[in-house]
């Protein structure tokens, strides 16, 4: 007959470590997903209008939203809120709200905004100059999760939020004009996150 097998004892205080660390394991989950419902909330809230925006733009709703990929990266999401959907929304004031994926410097920020009125064909050097010291004081350096909000009033100018603090008002219409329509004039480098920002999908089905 083979011998027993014999387990090794746990001391009582091991055993009752065992049983603290099993205890414990509830509370852990628990806070996991509670960070991770406050993730989720800071999403959801991202997009918001900033508090002193949403006060005084009264009759603007979210008309669309979207995400922009490069090469499958996720750069940012962006929403826009107008009085009305489709080709309508940029007749009157509206506002894009664009949360950020990855850190981007103010520099870049401004290199790659005066780089798309380029493309979408302004071609006077002294003026984009001028334009990029005011983008300069508007969009500031943003970090993953920071979101910038830009309110366009045609024919007047824009103001610029970052994280609900504001950073600048461009009392400059062309300018204003120039830089959303980097994002929502119909010859954008991104039809597809134009027509969801301007809701198209929707309009049309």
């Amino acid at each position: 007959m083979s011998a027993p097998i014999c387990l090794p004892a746990r001391s009582p205080r091991r055993l009752q470590r065992s049983f603290e660390r099993f205890a414990r394991l509830p509370r852990a989950l628990g806070a996991v997903l509670a960070c991770c419902m406050l993730l989720a909330l800071e999403t959801v809230h991202a997009l918001g209008l900033p508090p002193q925006l949403a006060a005084s733009t009264a009759g603007l709703r979210e008309v669309g939203r979207g995400e922009l990929r490069w090469l499958g990266f996720k750069l940012y999401d962006a929403a826009l809120w107008a009085r009305a959907p489709g080709e309508q929304a940029t007749a009157d004031e509206h506002v894009l709200s664009i949360r950020y994926a990855r850190a981007v410097t103010s520099a870049r920020l401004v290199e790659l905004s005066l780089d798309e009125m380029r493309r979408l064909g302004l071609a006077d050097e002294p003026t984009l100059a001028r334009w990029g010291e005011a983008l300069a004081a508007a969009l500031p350096s943003v970090a993953a999760g920071d979101t910038l909000t830009g309110l366009h009033r045609p024919g007047q100018g824009a103001a610029f939020w970052h994280d609900g603090r504001a950073t600048a008002e461009l009392d400059d219409p062309a300018l204003a004009q120039a830089f959303f329509a980097i994002w929502l004039d119909e010859r954008t480098r991104e039809p597809a996150l134009r027509a969801r920002l301007l809701g198209l999908e929707e309009v049309t089905r």
